[in-house]
């Protein structure tokens, strides 16, 4: 049967069934007629559609010849998905080793079959719901998010094992999510997953915004490329990192960000990753289908699961509008809502930090060049030479306390506090940090109670390369000194090869591991910004205290040689799509030499680093610069000092991948443990904008201010000849009176921006 037979018995279907379902209604249907043994023309009867609230998306799913769960999705009339299956394969149930002997040798093979758990299935029954709700986050972008979709939920067996399983599907307005559910059986109780065989097969050769397929780093720049042209451009795609395991030259990671000839936005991503394998993405050059590729462990299995128990979600997001994506929460409402009964401990941050300046190689972590071993508990720091560049000392460490006070920041991070940094990398070492013992010239009481007196906090560091049955040894006496000292957040790091070793950094030990540390972490009313960590895949939702993560190339990587223009401009579309991203902006010195050894440029404006604070949604924000570099550019220093980090409302208002975007957002509510900032920013709307390396002119109206009232804008841009490459600290400052009818025309520099504060006047 033909592609356009099949779509068309569908859309007779769901022109009889759209709207069928209210809310809060459940039922379910019959599907005795539902073998795996039927004709060709028969998938038509037996397709089961489903239709978001507003009826633009359509999802179609049926049961082919082979009895393979397939599913396929439309957006207006035009096809998102092709028909594509579902399933797993799963390990046999054999022995699991055979012993032998060649000679006098013992050899242990592995004796594991592989059976088919993606074919041979009849549905049972169909369930239908319809869901509605609004709830209001912790923190984000908004106050208020609506949660509305509607549900199919296929339950099957599985005809020649008697063993069940159900693909429940739920359809939003701004995309779909579906997952794999295993219901406790007799049957099937244990069982370990070979591969995961989600196919998405794509309608055309799309244009791409991709990242190489990886189990252990997402720190690669963005390639922007047709679906086609992958495979031949992924050697060039791939760069150096400390962890890295690239698997296949058609390999790509989610969130995926792609754009259809015909104008669709479409976007593939997975949602509450735990207890499971985080999912790339595999190629087949061939027919453009896609199909998951999970993390294995160090023997090469994907997931051990006992039921009952669930996949993450599956998410495809779709609109024709880019500014859609942006604003679609559908990712977080996937994820349970909040588990911690009180989160008054859980507040924005915006801070400073001894980093840029060991990122940049100004100072380093380390105390003494003199060890090119150490063992903790063992080497004599009390005795050894300083090297004389360690940044973590108490003298620095006050400077930019002092700072934070004197500019209304709320926390200092410190990087380098702790002993072990001489020999912390690439060394596979086990017993690497303890996390509670400071160098001689860090006076952990004496600087947390100096922070304390002028209403700043320290926050933690905890590195643990990659060393994780070493810092789980470890974590809760790490977590009791930050407690003992008024710590209230830490970031964690997961530089290097996980030990376990043959463990990977997305594998399902690990997405336990991260987890872990967030939850341990509340019960101490800590939160927690992991780097190296997985991806993000909405858990902020659930976890709250999960205020950050890096899982992207960040800031730092301007300091390595300089990431793409465009790369700001992307984030927003994939990494961010999961949860907040400590991006690490603020960088008003982009020539590196002028300051330190390093040679790098950073490829931005200094306009650019200011609308970063709107585009780069976090919670976490840090002025990731050098004090003195914001002393030496004031004005532009201000937009950082007044912008909050928590919002009521956003709206996109221009957005094209790899382009640039434009968002306004409007300033979250005070109460009485806000900080000063937040209390002055309080109801204020707020604009920014990146671009990519193309000069370019933006217009947009500023209709989302109050109607009746007059604001007087205070706009940072770039200057006209302003250019990231020969002059990136080119900007001006100005203020023009607006309403909610005016029209905004702004220029922004290639690799600029800009940065609006709205004031109510008179």
């Amino acid at each position: 049967m033909t592609l356009h037979l099949f779509m068309a018995g569908v859309a007779l279907i769901a022109g009889a069934t759209a709207n069928a379902y209210s809310s809060e209604t459940y039922h379910t249907e019959s599907h005795d007629n539902m073998s795996g043994s039927s004709t060709a023309l028969q998938p038509c009867a037996k397709a089961d559609t489903l239709h978001s609230p507003d009826g633009n998306l359509v999802l179609s799913f049926f049961s082919d010849n082979n009895g393979q769960p397939t599913y396929s999705l439309d957006y207006k009339g035009r096809p998102v998905i092709l028909p594509s299956t579902l399933g797993y394969v799963l390990r046999g149930d054999l022995k699991a080793t055979v012993i032998s002997f060649e000679g006098d040798k013992g050899v242990k093979k592995d004796a594991h079959g592989k059976v088919s758990f993606h074919d041979g299935f009849s549905v049972e029954s169909i369930g239908r719901k319809s869901f509605d709700e609004t709830w209001s986050p912790v923190w984000g972008e908004e106050k208020k998010i609506r949660n509305h979709y509607n549900e199919l939920a296929a339950n099957l067996v599985q005809t020649a094992t008697g063993r069940r399983m159900t693909i429940r599907f739920r359809l939003f307005n701004d995309g779909l999510g579906f997952r794999y559910e295993f219901p406790e059986q007799e049957k099937l109780s244990y069982f370990v997953i070979a591969e995961e065989l989600t196919h998405f097969a794509m309608a055309g050769d799309h244009k791409a915004f991709w990242i190489p397929g990886d189990y252990d780093t997402q720190e690669y720049d963005y390639t922007e490329s047709r679906l086609s042209e992958i495979g031949n451009l992924m050697p060039k795609a791939v760069t150096g990192n400390s962890s890295q395991t690239v698997f296949s030259r058609y390999g790509v990671q989610t969130s995926l960000q792609m754009k259809s000839n015909d104008g669709l936005y479409i976007n593939i991503h997975e949602a509450a990753l735990k207890d499971y394998s985080c999912m790339n993405l595999e190629l087949d050059p061939k027919n453009l289908t896609f199909v998951s590729h999970l993390t294995p462990d160090a023997q090469g299995w994907k997931g051990y699961m006992q039921t009952p128990c669930t996949s993450p979600w599956r998410t495809v997001q779709v609109s024709d509008d880019a500014r859609q994506l942006l604003a679609s929460r559908l990712i977080l409402n996937l994820n349970e809502p909040c588990a911690y009964d009180d989160v008054s401990w859980i507040r924005p941050v915006k801070y400073v930090g001894v980093w840029w300046e060991m990122i940049t190689g100004k100072s380093s972590w380390n105390y003494t060049d003199e060890y090119p071993s150490v063992k903790l508990g063992v080497t004599d720091f009390a005795h050894s030479k300083p090297n004389g560049r360690h940044g973590a000392n108490n003298e620095n460490v006050r400077k930019y306390i002092d700072f934070a006070a004197e500019n209304g920041f709320d926390q200092v991070l410190v990087e380098g506090w702790n002993i072990g940094w001489e020999d912390w990398a690439d060394k596979s070492k086990d017993y690497v940090f303890d996390f509670v013992t400071p160098y001689p010239d860090f006076d952990i009481k004496a600087l947390n109670e100096y922070a304390h007196s002028k209403g700043i906090r320290l926050m933690m560091h905890h590195e643990t390369s990659s060393s994780v049955r070493n810092y789980e040894r470890h974590m809760q006496a790490a977590y009791n000194l930050m407690e003992h000292y008024g710590y209230n957040s830490v970031k964690s790091g997961y530089v290097g090869d996980i030990l376990p070793r043959g463990e990977h950094h997305y594998g399902q030990w690990m997405v336990g591991h991260y987890l872990y540390a967030v939850t341990e972490a509340a019960k101490h009313h800590i939160m927690v910004n992991a780097h190296e960590a997985v991806r993000p895949t909405g858990l902020c939702r659930t976890y709250p205290n999960l205020i950050g993560n890096e899982a992207a190339r960040g800031t730092e990587y301007q300091a390595f040689g300089g990431s793409k223009p465009f790369h700001v401009t992307i984030l927003p579309f994939t990494r961010l799509n999961g949860g907040p991203m400590d991006y690490t902006p603020g960088i008003f010195e982009q020539d590196l030499k002028k300051f330190c050894s390093n040679t790098s440029h950073v490829n931005a404006t200094i306009a650019n680093q200011l609308g970063l604070y709107l585009t780069m949604y976090s919670p976490l924000q840090m002025a990731a610069d050098l004090p003195e570099h914001y002393e030496q550019f004031e004005d532009a220093f201000q937009f950082i000092k007044d912008v909050p980090v928590d919002w009521k409302e956003s709206r996109y208002l221009l957005a094209e991948p790899g382009d640039y975007i434009v968002v306004a957002r409007k300033a979250a509510d005070a109460d009485e443990k806000s900080p000063e900032y937040a209390v002055k920013a309080a109801g204020k709307w707020f604009a920014g904008g990146v671009n990519d390396e193309n000069a370019r002119e933006v217009s947009f109206h500023t209709d989302f201010l109050d109607p009746g009232r007059k604001y007087l804008a205070k706009i940072y841009a770039d200057a006209e000849d302003a250019d990231y490459k020969t002059k990136p600290q080119a900007y001006v400052i100005y203020e023009k009176k607006v309403t909610s009818k005016s029209t905004l025309k702004l220029h922004m520099a290639p690799g600029g921006g800009f940065a609006i504060e709205f004031e109510e006047v008179q």
